[in-house]
């Protein structure tokens, strides 16, 4: 299968799959292998590592965990632990992650945009040794690692604002696109992306890796039912913002929302098109066309996100028919 097309694991997936599709989906060809972090499912870094120790070659992401989560230190320990324990194989990714889920354990920011730019200019400086002390946004204290790398850690941002994404391409690697965003919003990001690169002078390869709800099967009907439940769950929860606003559908998602829908009212009350829009969803040819259509937008990798505990092993199954057809690298 092409390297420029990978797999999302975790949220609906149980844990203790994790090891054996890791290898699956390896073995199916897939370039890329991303873990996530959705608040209260599956943790994001046990699952990286889980991947990692069960695969040789395939890169693995962490795809994202929260800035305000874990303290930079900390967060500093087990990423070059896991960097240095499988060199060259490790993707970390980090960002505020849905804010109603961050206001749940309430440790929402003062300023997310001040924390995220610490919390990667923290982890940053650890992982290449440098000892810290400030008190700015997160306290440190004569903070030094006993074992950084040996060489540059790079780090991608998942975030969506316009100033976040200017944040990602001043500071960042790469930037990891959400879930339910789609064509418009990819055009529409890389655009801020390279302002931030701009405004501080940057220009150096910037990876734009595209997450985005994949549900597979022969028969396009049963595909779509449920993408649109997965995609009624995250516009539920993240609400309007600016993936909605660039797809067109703010207002009226605005408007649904605030007579009480919820979840599962959007299922049944959204417009076919925002499926078709915002999700690769259909039978596999259907899902090779979305995927050519990303990739010839700018995403330069698309990370296709199951939408059921058994939806991992139908994307291989189905769409390992059809590596012939996928974009390479």
């Amino acid at each position: 299968m092409s390297s420029r097309v990978g797999l999302l694991l975790g949220s609906a997936l149980p844990p203790e799959r994790i090891h054996s599709l890791a290898r699956e989906a390896e073995d199916a060809g897939f370039g890329e292998l991303w873990l996530s972090e959705d608040m209260f499912f599956t943790g994001g870094i046990a699952g990286a590592n889980i991947a990692l120790a069960n695969t040789s070659d395939i890169k693995v992401g962490l795809g994202i965990v929260s800035a305000v989560v874990r303290h930079p230190a900390l967060l500093a320990m087990e990423v070059t632990t896991t960097a240095r324990a499988f060199p060259g194989r490790f993707i970390p990714g980090i960002g505020l992650g849905v804010p109603a889920w961050i206001r749940q354990i309430g440790l929402y920011p003062e300023s997310p945009l001040s924390t995220i730019r610490s919390c990667v200019n923290s982890l940053r400086d650890l992982a290449n040794g440098k000892e810290l002390t400030s008190s700015k946004d997160f306290f440190f204290d004569r903070v030094r690692l006993t074992h950084p790398l040996s060489s540059p850690l790079s780090i991608r941002l998942g975030v969506s604002g316009p100033k976040m994404l200017q944040l990602s391409g001043e500071i960042a690697d790469g930037t990891i696109l959400s879930v339910g965003s789609g064509l418009e919003y990819l055009g529409w990001a890389k655009i801020q992306i390279k302002a931030g690169m701009d405004q501080v002078g940057r220009n150096v390869p910037h990876a734009i890796t595209q997450f985005t709800i994949c549900a597979i099967d022969n028969d396009r009907t049963i595909a779509r039912g449920e993408a649109r439940k997965t995609l009624a769950f995250y516009l539920n929860a993240g609400g309007g913002n600016a993936l909605t606003e660039a797809a067109g559908i703010g207002d009226e998602l605005k408007k649904m929302l605030s007579t009480g829908l919820g979840a599962q009212g959007l299922v049944s009350e959204m417009p076919e098109s925002w499926v078709e829009n915002l999700t690769v969803s259909g039978t596999p040819d259907d899902v090779v066309q979305k995927i050519w259509q990303l990739t010839d937008g700018g995403a330069d990798s698309v990370v296709l996100f199951p939408t059921s505990k058994d939806g991992a092993d139908q994307i291989i199954g189905l769409l390992g028919n059809k590596s012939d057809l996928l974009p390479f690298s």
